[in-house]
């Protein structure tokens, strides 16, 4: 793989440009505005791929990326498990005793509500993780904390107060590498695979219930199945899956014959190996 340059939503030392920086250490990174701004900058060449979040063991699924991936001409070749270690970061020579307000992301907010309610800290939801910890700096207040990574500590010179700062732990993103190639692997029976595919159902009755069904007969497992409207209809739904495998063995071939004759617009989104954080 190609991956000298990854674009990422965010600002430096965001969540996103951590997991860059572990899964593509010697990558150059260009922060974007937007999901959609990081997923141009693939297509139109001027990255080699994209680093996208795609769900969260503890705030869901990214909904967003759901609804664009499909409209976009690029292709899922990896994945990417990144654990998120929220840290209390306030200015240098500062202490928890100090800090009065703390900012950051809404959901980085509500994944540290319990400890922030400890504190007796008022929250201030910010636009991003690292923009907080950016501003914190420019402001250099001790009363004003943010919560980001410590890579964002590393980067605007600020103090880690707290290492471990949100309510729960285990709280892990997983993040897709999106290519303007398509970069399937040869089917190895030793290795272990994902496919993710899109597809509506035909207007026939119980047409997702038959379009599913040619998984569980033929013994293969779906491991994740998300439903989302079709811009512009109430009426239409189109249906993201993911499957335990390599469309060149031979159950997953028939099953996917049995889904073609039930469903249509079928895209394939791409076919990767499976991380190693699912054997952990």
């Amino acid at each position: 793989m190609n991956d000298d340059i990854i674009a990422y939503q965010g600002v430096e030392g965001a969540y996103s440009h951590l997991a860059c920086k572990k899964a593509f250490p010697k990558s150059i990174t260009i922060a974007c505005d937007s999901f959609i701004e990081a997923m141009r900058l693939v297509e139109s060449g001027t990255a080699n791929i994209a680093m996208i979040p795609l769900e969260n063991s503890t705030a869901g699924r990214v909904e967003e990326i759901y609804r664009l991936i499909p409209k976009l001409s690029l292709h899922i070749v990896e994945e990417h498990f990144e654990p998120v270690n929220h840290c209390l970061l306030g200015i240098k020579n500062s202490n928890i005793k100090d800090i009065k307000y703390v900012s950051s992301h809404p959901q980085a907010l509500a994944q540290c509500y319990k400890n922030i309610s400890d504190l007796n800290l008022k929250a201030q939801a910010k636009f991003d993780t690292a923009g907080s910890a950016k501003e914190i700096n420019e402001k250099q207040d001790k009363s004003h904390a943010a919560i980001a990574s410590s890579l964002a500590a590393k980067l605007y010179n600020l103090e880690i107060l707290d290492n471990s700062f949100g309510d729960l732990q285990g709280n892990v993103t997983r993040f897709i590498v999106l290519s303007k190639n398509i970069q399937t692997p040869l089917y190895n029976k030793n290795s272990s695979y994902i496919t993710s595919l899109v597809f509506q159902v035909r207007d026939i009755p119980a047409a997702l219930y038959k379009a599913l069904g040619g998984f569980a007969t033929n013994g293969v497992n779906l491991i994740k199945l998300e439903s989302y409207t079709i811009a512009g209809s109430l009426q239409v739904s189109q249906f993201h899956i993911d499957i335990d495998g390599h469309p060149e063995e031979k159950n997953l071939k028939l099953a996917l014959e049995e889904l073609r004759f039930f469903a249509k617009e079928i895209k394939y989104l791409g076919i990767y190996n499976k991380h190693k954080y699912r054997y952990e």
